[in-house]
């Protein structure tokens, strides 16, 4: 139970984490198009965007992708990594934390392996967590085999009216699943039994 009310916390922190990251990049930016002695407006005609979402930026409210941050770079005659490289060491923590917080919930949304909310979080992250298409692909990977064995316990279940082989399959995935959501969380490797049973796979390193 304890698990279950950690993992909630740490989802409603997770947007607030966030919103400290982009605000700091917004800061950057509006410090960087103030000193050039250019509008909102004047940037948004030297990039791809529109002046809104320079604003949107700017207040922290949307998350720039990295093409974006290379075209408002390259109006504000800055080098791209100066977006990067000007994050305090707090802020590189952070991020990390926040990271592994996600790659957390990737492998606990496969406690009841229903695949789609494992889909749903990695669609939303991929272009944004390093390393989270591993975690992807062995959350997956698990829950498909995990269903599989679930459905021949059904139907054992549904033969001789035995549920106790389904029951302890259950139990031994939500444990595994919960073993590895906080590994993952810690920022320790997580383990697949299944395909890589000698081999971890590393958790995000920033």
């Amino acid at each position: 139970m304890s698990c279950f009310s950690s993992w909630k916390v740490t989802l409603i922190s997770l947007t607030f984490v966030e919103k400290i990251i982009k605000m700091e990049t917004g800061k950057l930016i509006k410090e960087l198009r103030i000193k050039k002695g250019m509008t909102q407006e004047d940037l948004a005609d030297k990039t791809e965007v529109s002046a809104r979402t320079i604003q949107r930026i700017e207040k922290g409210e949307v998350d720039p992708r990295a093409y974006t941050l290379q075209m408002i770079a390259k109006a504000l005659d800055v080098d791209f990594s100066m977006f990067v490289e000007k994050e305090s060491d707090e802020s590189q923590e952070i991020k990390k934390v926040n990271d592994n917080n996600w790659l957390g919930l990737l492998h606990l949304s496969g406690i009841i392996p229903l695949i789609f909310p494992t889909i749903l979080i990695w669609n939303l992250k991929k272009d944004k967590i390093k390393g989270i298409s591993d975690h992807y692909r062995a959350a997956i990977s698990f829950q498909l085999v995990m269903c599989g064995i679930i459905l021949g316990c059904l139907w054992v279940y549904w033969k001789v009216n035995q549920p106790t082989p389904l029951y302890g399959v259950l139990l031994v995935n939500a444990l595994f699943t919960i073993m590895n959501t906080l590994r993952v969380m810690s920022g320790e490797d997580y383990m697949h039994p299944v395909f890589n049973k000698n081999k971890k796979q590393k958790t995000n390193r920033n």
